[in-house]
């Protein structure tokens, strides 16, 4: 089961605050819609509950993501170095992650984010080996990280 498959997803984010809860929520919602053959994987770590979208049930294989803090969400590329961001919108210091922050999904730029969004899944399936087993339209949990160092 994928998009509804909820159960998992709101019970990792019963400690974020209800304005947290929404903006994730609301962007989750925004890419299900957008690629609903992709596959949500969820990883529920030491420092923030992660959704990654995927053509395969591989992390390497995710090209967007959804970071949520206890004071904001990041909506994010894995490759998003390789991407064209000609709005200049994205920041990361790293090798390839690029991200921007999102307190509210009025504030959201879902135009530019488009574009953005758009080659980031055809730079991922240009990468995709022949061999990979392809799920479709699932929500797969990852990890469950023991300890948390984030709202409780």
């Amino acid at each position: 089961m994928g998009k509804e498959n909820l159960t998992d997803l709101i019970k990792f984010l019963l400690p974020f605050p209800d304005e947290v809860k929404a903006a994730a929520l609301g962007l989750r919602e925004f890419v299900w819609d957008l690629y609903p053959d992709t596959n949500e994987l969820i990883y529920d770590n030491y420092n923030a509950l992660a959704l990654g979208w995927s053509l395969t049930d591989k992390a390497g294989d995710v090209f967007c993501s959804i970071a949520i803090y206890s004071g904001h969400v990041n909506f994010g590329f894995n490759r998003g170095s390789e991407i064209d961001d000609p709005q200049k919108i994205l920041v990361g210091n790293g090798s390839l992650y690029r991200y921007i922050s999102v307190k509210d999904k009025a504030d959201f730029p879902e135009e530019d984010i488009l574009q953005l969004l758009q080659s980031a899944y055809e730079n991922a399936a240009s990468r995709l080996k022949p061999t990979k087993k392809v799920f479709k339209g699932q929500t797969i949990v990852k990890s469950i990280s023991p300890k948390k160092r984030r709202p409780e």
